[in-house]
């Protein structure tokens, strides 16, 4: 069997396969497994609460994993957002809240199960021009209609060369909180994750007109590593 040249045999082998295997949590998770693992101590001699307690731990921790992702280095690039299933590729105006010209810029919408990886990564590299929270409701994130009714908040990154993208995090009928860890003014690189939602939840991307669109409604993608789209050439 081949094994890889920078590891040796014994514990410290296993341990480090491990390590590459099972994915991190993202600290948001810390709390939620923290909480279940402290009902499974405080009720270990209740066979019945101390399972249920262990099986939520492992849920959260499941729920709060935090997989390493490669984004691609070839520039013009724009790489998923999130982990999920593309539910929708469309022309839409950005959110009002941004103070963009309504004009309809190519829309390519991720649907999160409560099965997917629920952590964000910038779409592509850049400042963050723009956060902006919108409330809203908490309808299903499949219908198109979540774009528009639900709770949001939209991130504006802007490259060097002006090129501006928009990741929308929305919230849906579970996910009742939505986190972004960053501001406007700071810089992100592509894959970058910035932020996540609990539980069920969906990503819009807003790509700049003309530009290529690789992936197609039914696909499922990974955050940080599909290419969604390349830009177009620019214009004179």
């Amino acid at each position: 069997m081949a094994r890889r040249p920078d590891l040796q045999s014994g514990p410290a082998r296993l341990l480090a396969l491990a390590r590459t295997t099972i994915p991190p949590m993202h600290p948001a998770g810390l709390p939620f497994v923290g909480a279940s693992l402290a009902v499974a101590a405080l009720g270990h001699r209740k066979r019945w609460l101390r399972g249920t307690a262990l099986a939520a731990a492992a849920a959260n921790a499941a729920f709060f994993r935090h997989p390493p992702r490669v984004p691609p280095t070839r520039p013009g690039l724009i790489v998923a957002p999130a982990d999920g299933l593309i539910c929708l590729i469309e022309e839409a105006a950005p959110p009002a809240e941004l103070g963009l010209p309504p004009t309809p810029l190519p829309r390519i919408s991720i649907f999160l199960s409560v099965f997917d990886a629920h952590v964000q990564r910038a779409p592509i590299g850049g400042e963050v021009v723009s956060v902006e929270h919108r409330p809203g409701l908490f309808g299903s994130a499949e219908l198109e209609a979540a774009s528009e009714d639900n709770e949001r908040n939209s991130v504006l990154i802007r490259t060097e060369n002006g090129v501006q993208v928009i990741a929308v995090q929305i919230a849906g009928l579970v996910a009742r909180r939505i986190v972004c860890d960053v501001k406007a003014g700071d810089t992100l690189d592509i894959g970058q994750t910035y932020g996540l939602i609990r539980y069920g939840s969906r990503l819009d991307t807003y790509l700049p007109a003309g530009s290529n669109i690789l992936v197609t409604v039914g696909q499922r993608a990974l955050g940080g590593e599909t290419v969604l789209a390349e830009l177009g050439a620019p214009t004179a």
